[in-house]
């Protein structure tokens, strides 16, 4: 039995109290020795009897760690009297830290702990809690190496840091209202507000009506009441776009159907938006026009002390940028776009190194992969390159892999604007800095036009790597199985292999070999992206008859427009073909005049399905066709019928739901056509059309109806933010 070795361990144990844990054992257990950072990954040196208990104790690690390997070399050192926490070195970059944590129970105990040290302090963290990501700036994870480093530790501070029975015991984020980062209230012209306590204060100008932007942990929010909601969307320029709202865990049981999974999310230690059902689809019309709500729980000491100060028990809370834009960190930046949009701003001074914007999940499904769950660490053998995704357009992220591991970054946006694109590539260079990223491949979406595209050959060049396009939808797949699968991908836009915009795309194989076998029925887009802009475009190149000109002609539209339309489709002027599905549903949405302007991303497609949860559907009939090989479904037999049924009287609900019901039927179908013709047992699913609850039951029961096996990917988006990942693991497959 031994009694001595040196223990090194690898995976995520940086920033989650694992020396103080190791600490903690050693005392538990009579061990002597020393404990260290190295890099990524932590040393033990280790003598005693009960060396064989501690090992087994210090493998499983602490509540937020993640370990990947445990190994146990020789030692020959002579045992020294006591155990100590040594000073981090450098040396191996292989794990990570974890994403930002909100606030545990028990400091928000403390913060509530009549007399206590922390006693309304928001800035209470411990080594279970608090910010992670947003405010480190290199691996090893320590106090030097966070923006923490400008706030020196009070005594009382350092007595808890150095003492080993307390859980901030090496808590890098440690402070008090002695020493820690302060509030302060302003007025939206910079102007401080004398306040003795500025929560208080932003509480009582909340209740009042005031609009108030709150400098949260990966960037600034904008918080208001219901009542102040259509002010707030006024000034944002965002009347039509739903918002999310933080409230009481009471407030959202009341609003909400939460289910006991929701339920679990919502108190999760990430504290994700979770967008529910509301139990009145028609409440709350000012925050949300959606049978839908985003719904997230305090997760600050900010947020814990704002809400036991406020009269409201539910607040709006959105982020503070344009969307698609990134998160707003910096005061100064604030103050100047923010003017004209909040009353008063709520900051503080601890720097914010890595913005973070909240993550969102639905039905369990992730929407936007960012505060609390990315950065995300996933164990995956792609060989020995090292390979960097930089993404698609919208909604990107980046991803990086090194030795057995890809790291996928927090949510970025939509890179088409130069900002974006700077923070594109800011998150790239943190990230393969903080894992010693050397690349030897460069991957990017097929889209020669791309920003991103662009970034990623400047870089290959720059550092002499290889660079590889993968198509979209392609990536979407390849990021939720490495089986053979027959893979549906439906979303609204991506450049495919012919030049065409794809979108409803069904594929066969196994990464990196997926052929198209079907797709939805290539239609013109007028105006191309200004088709997705305005619907009605998109359903006069599904549908140009007269029928669909009279109906566009009694909403308005001029003869001289109609006319432009009309030649636009005919000649195939400045139109784009698409086989998307998103852009079949904006139809939809325009033709049952739900939305005849898309003011946000998805609005057509998100309100279609709104007015769907009150109908009932009935199977029509579906036509198939056959193009160069592949089976196609027409979506112009599809709207051609909605538009019968609608002439004919029948209730908008139940075409609406119709219309999701058998398309979905249709790529069903041909998905499960595909996969019974080559013996393919699984079906995978992705894109962001997925996120449609009636959608995605619908293919899911058709196929598993069939006896296949369905497959979808929880750990990443179904939208684009898989998109990085996907492209890592097709770079890392080989050549297509």
């Amino acid at each position: 039995m031994r009694i001595r070795g040196t223990i090194i361990i690898r995976g995520v144990v940086q920033g989650v109290g694992f020396r103080p844990f190791v600490y903690a054992k050693a005392r538990e257990f009579g061990i002597t020795g020393t404990v260290k950072n190295l890099g990524s990954e932590v040393e033990i040196h280790a003598f005693g009897d009960r060396f064989e208990e501690f090992l087994e104790a210090v493998s499983r690690g602490t509540l937020l760690s993640h370990i990947d390997s445990v190994d146990v070399q020789d030692l020959r050192d002579n045992p020294p009297d006591t155990f100590t926490i040594l000073e981090s070195g450098s040396g191996s970059l292989s794990g990570f830290i974890p994403a930002d944590i909100g606030t545990c129970d028990d400091c928000v105990a403390d913060m509530f702990t009549p007399g206590g040290r922390y006693e309304g302090y928001w800035a209470t963290s411990c080594v279970n809690c608090g910010p992670r990501y947003s405010i480190i700036t290199a691996i090893p994870y320590d106090r030097e190496r966070t923006s923490m480093a400008e706030f020196p530790m009070c005594g009382a501070c350092e007595s808890e840091y150095t003492d080993p029975s307390c859980r901030r015991h090496h808590a890098q984020t440690i402070a008090c209202a002695a020493c820690g980062p302060q509030l302060a209230l302003l007025k939206a012209d910079g102007t401080l507000v004398a306040a003795a306590d500025p929560i208080r204060e932003a509480a009582a100008l909340i209740d009042g009506g005031s609009i108030v932007a709150i400098r949260g942990v990966g960037g600034f929010h904008i918080a208001c009441t219901e009542e102040a909601a259509p002010e707030l969307k006024r000034r944002l320029g965002r009347t039509e776009q739903p918002l999310a709202v933080m409230g009481t865990p009471e407030e959202v049981e009341r609003i909400a159907v939460v289910s006991e999974e929701e339920r679990r999310i919502l108190q999760s230690r990430e504290r994700p938006i979770v967008v529910l059902e509301k139990k009145d689809h028609t409440s709350h019309p000012g925050i949300s026009g959606l049978h839908t709500i985003g719904c997230m729980l305090p997760y600050t000491g900010l947020h814990h002390l704002l809400f036991a100060n406020l009269a409201h028990p539910l607040l709006v809370m959105t982020s503070a940028n344009l969307p698609g834009y990134p998160m707003i960190t910096d005061l100064e930046i604030a103050l100047g776009r923010l003017s004209g949009q909040v009353d008063y701003i709520l900051t503080h001074n601890r720097r914010i190194v890595n913005r973070c914007d909240d993550s969102v999940v639905r039905d369990g499904y992730i929407i936007r992969l960012s505060r609390g769950l990315a950065p995300k660490r996933t164990a995956i053998d792609l060989g020995d390159a090292c390979i960097l995704g930089v993404g698609p357009e919208l909604n990107a992220n980046v991803s990086v892999y090194k030795a057995g591991f890809c790291i996928t970054s927090p949510h970025v946006g939509n890179v088409r604007n130069p900002q974006t694109l700077a923070y594109l590539q800011e998150t790239a260079e943190k990230i393969g800095g903080l894992v010693g990223a050397r690349y030897d491949l460069i991957v990017h979406d097929l889209h020669p036009q791309f920003l991103s595209t662009r970034y990623a050959r400047e870089v290959a060049e720059a550092v002499g790597a290889e660079v590889m396009a993968v198509q979209h939808h392609r990536a979407h797949i390849a990021a939720t199985t490495r089986e053979e699968c027959v893979g549906i991908a439906i979303d609204g836009v991506g450049y495919g292999d012919d030049a065409t915009i794809w979108g409803g795309e069904v594929f066969a194989g196994q990464v990196p070999h997926l052929d198209r076998v079907a797709h939805l029925e290539v239609v013109p887009m007028p105006g191309g992206d200004l088709a997705t802009r305005f619907p009605e475009r998109m359903l006069y190149g599904i549908l140009p008859t007269p029928g669909v000109r009279d109906l566009l002609s009694s909403r308005g539209w001029s003869d001289i427009e109609l006319a432009v339309l009309s030649r636009q489709v005919e000649r195939g002027l400045n139109v784009a073909a698409t086989s998307s599905t998103g852009r079949v549903l904006d139809a939809a949405a325009a033709l049952l005049g739900i939305c005849r302007e898309r003011t946000y991303d998805g609005e057509p497609a998100m309100k279609l399905e709104s007015a769907a949860c009150a109908g009932r559907a009935s199977a029509w009939d579906l036509e198939f066709l056959r193009d160069g090989g592949c089976e196609v479904l027409s979506t112009r037999s599809l709207i051609a019928e909605a538009y019968r049924r609608a002439a004919a009287g029948e209730r908008v609900n139940d075409i609406a739901a119709s219309v999701q019901y058998n398309l979905a039927r249709g790529v069903a179908a041909m998905a499960v056509r595909a996969a019974e013709e080559r013996g393919i047992p699984r079906v995978a699913l992705s894109g962001g059309v997925a996120y449609n609850r009636a959608i995605r039951e619908a293919i899911v029961g058709e196929v598993r109806a069939a006896g296949l096996e369905v497959v979808m990917n929880r750990e990443y988006p179904l939208g684009d933010g898989c998109i990085s990942f996907g492209q890592v693991v097709y770079g890392g497959s080989g050549e297509e």
